[in-house]
């Protein structure tokens, strides 16, 4: 058999549709977390006149933590009152939560035989091996808390920033909201996830 006529075998990974669905929504948060860090700290480099900008390696993206230590210095600390506080505060919780999502993204998946519902990933930094386990719900949770860091790093100063910023940008209308009212067939691509909360002990 050559390699054309073994492509219909594919290796099955071991998740539910929900949890690769919440996997997905996670690593597209954090890429846009990422990308949002990188601009906001480009921005403080940017000069008038045309002058070259000479930027420091860490900008060169390779390392996100870098960048985050650049965007800490250049951006959260410079902007003073709740706001600094407000991106502090994102800053500690970014470094916390990128171990989660270097687990999602770099680690093998594997799940529990005695509890179905735990799913977990192994990794291995320099000599050490990290299992870290997930439930469905610790899945959604993470999902709402990078959402919400992306909220608070581009809008520091609450609802005020971002009605500002709407009101400064004009009309907006979102991609799922332009795709029902043209009729298009991405429309029908939003599908709802039905995820319990955790019950308080």
């Amino acid at each position: 058999m050559n390699d054309d006529e073994l492509d219909f075998l594919q290796w099955k990974i071991e998740l539910t549709d929900k949890e690769i669905f919440l996997v997905g929504k996670i690593i597209a948060q954090w890429s846009a977390l990422e990308h949002e860090v990188f601009l906001q700290t480009l921005r403080t480099y940017e000069v008038s006149n045309g002058e070259e900008v000479s930027l420091p390696k860490q900008m060169n993206n390779l390392q996100f933590t870098k960048v985050l230590e650049l965007w800490n210095e250049r951006v959260a600390q410079k902007v003073g009152g709740v706001r600094q506080d407000v991106l502090t505060n994102q800053f500690h919780r970014i470094l916390h939560y990128k171990e989660y999502r270097d687990s999602l993204v770099h680690g093998m998946w594997d799940w529990s035989k005695t509890d179905l519902s735990n799913i977990s990933t192994i990794r291995v930094r320099k000599t050490e091996v990290i299992t870290t386990k997930f439930t469905l719900n610790d899945l959604n949770d993470l999902h709402s808390v990078i959402a919400g860091i992306n909220f608070k790093i581009r809008y520091p100063g609450g609802v005020e920033d971002y009605a500002r910023q709407f009101e400064e940008s004009g009309s907006y209308i979102s991609r799922r909201a332009l795709s029902i009212f043209s009729g298009s067939s991405v429309a029908n691509d939003w599908i709802t996830l039905g995820v319990q909360p955790k019950k308080k002990s």
